[in-house]
């Protein structure tokens, strides 16, 4: 759908830069992707498992990303003159809003009874991923600043070019917002629950953080999941089986044909991301009587490990909270892990140590009088996520002399 290159217009006295526009991973190859900022543990802290290029691949081939599934592959890599790869970015034409966690429906709605047409869209982000982490990859040896600015630049350019309604940088970091905001993209905020690890040595220690009423309810929470002989084990690197695998994609589809009616992810996806990231994964699996009745997904970064999938084929009561959150502080402590994700929504995480966190996105509207109206409602927006923030980590579980 688009031309596989164009030209952009640089800042004023530098040579001008090309965006080549791929649509497939595979097509750029992984020693270039892979050596972008934040693309493998060579990047230390950095490291964010969901923009490598052996995850977005593995989206693509085993079809959940693709065209047919409305998630047509754009992938952006910027170049200087003499084709050397300054940036990146993945990127796709969306023809819906799913499986993206920042909600724009009422604005497709909005756009298409004015009579204009809002998909496709272009959107910057890991497919069916909530959690934030680099946008705007900068290539080794590159002035960051200068390649997020061209590439910002780039993205809105090529997004008028197309006729495009808008383009989404969703889920980003505060480099890549600085750049997209620079160059006319509008900021909008949500929010999310982090486990944020202040160098415990110990759940235990944890728990000491805590008021003495919730530090007693979490005690007992914990202790009532386990009941009825429930076992919890952590599989990482080569303890992931295709048997576990097998009894994870049963829960995780119990849990997406109830909450949206059919699972973005398919079976073949977790066997190709376990091939080729098996060290990246954590998957906690419960079980009762030597068999898997629940699990959760999460994938290992830098410094941070991501809540993604859970599911269960027996209901067991507090299970949720003991395999999703209450084993991610866990690991998380043991590795020395700052930060626990733990995904999208979920007031009811707050009880159980994780405290709200701003989340960060970027959208770009050509249109001069939809733009003016999108941009009223965020700045309203962002009053009330910041309110509604504030009146949520007051109510946490720690000891207000904390």
């Amino acid at each position: 759908m688009t031309d596989p290159t164009a030209a952009t217009a640089p800042p004023e006295g530098q040579p001008a830069h090309v965006v080549r526009v791929h649509e497939r991973i595979a097509d750029v190859p992984r020693a270039v992707w892979d050596g972008f900022d934040g693309t493998s543990r060579a990047h230390g802290t950095a490291y964010n498992p969901f923009i490598r290029h052996d995850f977005l691949s593995a989206l693509e081939e085993a079809g959940c990303a693709i065209a047919d599934t409305g998630w047509h592959g754009q992938h952006l890599v910027l170049e200087d003159g003499a084709g050397n790869a300054l940036a990146a970015a993945p990127a796709y034409l969306k023809a819906h809003s799913q499986g993206e966690y920042v909600f724009d429906h009422a604005w497709a709605d909005a756009w298409e009874r004015a009579g204009g047409r809002y998909y496709p869209k272009l959107q910057l982000s890991v497919p069916f991923t909530p959690a934030t982490g680099p946008r705007l990859l900068i290539g080794p040896d590159v002035n960051a600043e200068a390649a997020r600015a061209a590439l910002a630049n780039a993205i809105a350019q090529l997004t008028e070019r197309l006729g495009l309604s808008s383009a989404h940088v969703t889920f980003a970091q505060k480099p890549d917002l600085d750049a997209l905001l620079e160059a006319g993209f509008l900021h909008r905020t949500d929010q999310q629950f982090h486990f944020i690890n202040k160098g415990y040595g110990s759940y235990a220690e944890f728990l000491e953080t805590l008021s003495s009423r919730k530090r007693k309810a979490l005690k007992k929470e914990r202790a009532t999941a386990l009941e009825n002989g429930i076992t919890i084990d952590w599989l990482t690197g080569s303890d992931i089986t295709e048997a576990a695998l097998d009894d994870f994609y049963v829960f995780y589809t119990d849990t997406g044909e109830r909450k949206w009616g059919r699972p973005y992810l398919n079976r073949r996806f977790f066997s190709l991301v376990a091939e080729r990231m098996a060290d990246d994964i954590l998957l906690v699996m419960a079980s009762r009587n030597g068999r898997n009745i629940a699990g959760a997904i999460n994938f290992i970064g830098g410094d941070t490990i991501f809540g993604r999938h859970w599911g269960c084929v027996e209901h067991h009561r507090f299970l949720h909270f003991e395999v999703c959150y209450h084993q991610a502080i866990d690991f998380a402590i043991e590795r020395k892990l700052a930060v626990v994700e733990a995904g999208a929504q979920g007031e009811h995480k707050l009880a159980r140590g994780y405290l709200p966190v701003t989340t960060h996105s970027a959208h770009f509207i050509p249109h001069e009088g939809f733009r003016k109206a999108i941009e009223d409602y965020l700045h309203h927006e962002r009053a009330d996520v910041a309110r509604f923030g504030k009146i949520l980590a007051d109510a946490g579980p720690f000891r207000k002399a904390d």
